[in-house]
């Protein structure tokens, strides 16, 4: 019954293990609420620039991912966090190209 309830109050949004490790996505598509949420709350892009950004979507599955963003904001913010710390010990262990190629001049 509550997978019902929830199925209504966000109707765009999905959970399944086999996409994107089981991050909320909006359905039928490969596009996180964090992606989402990230574009609204770290660049200030607004629902109507996101649309521009992402036009396959809808002005409501943008709002949708919102809501579902804040109604699960602690939750999705640790994932954004070891999202940046991987990528951060990522860089630190690969340079780049051109920090190759740099580096090989000094």
């Amino acid at each position: 019954m509550s997978t019902l309830v929830k199925q209504f109050k966000h109707p765009y949004i999905t959970i399944d293990r086999k996409i994107r490790g089981g991050e909320p996505i909006i359905a039928g598509t490969g596009i996180r609420v964090l992606d989402i949420a990230v574009r609204y709350e770290i660049m200030g892009m607004s629902p109507e620039d996101i649309i521009i950004a992402l036009p396959h979507l809808t002005l409501s599955q943008i709002h949708d991912a919102l809501s579902y963003y804040y109604e699960h904001k602690e939750e999705i913010d640790r994932v954004w966090k070891k999202t940046v710390e991987s990528a951060s010990i990522m860089r630190k262990a690969h340079k780049s190209v051109l920090e190759q190629k740099i580096g090989s001049l000094c």
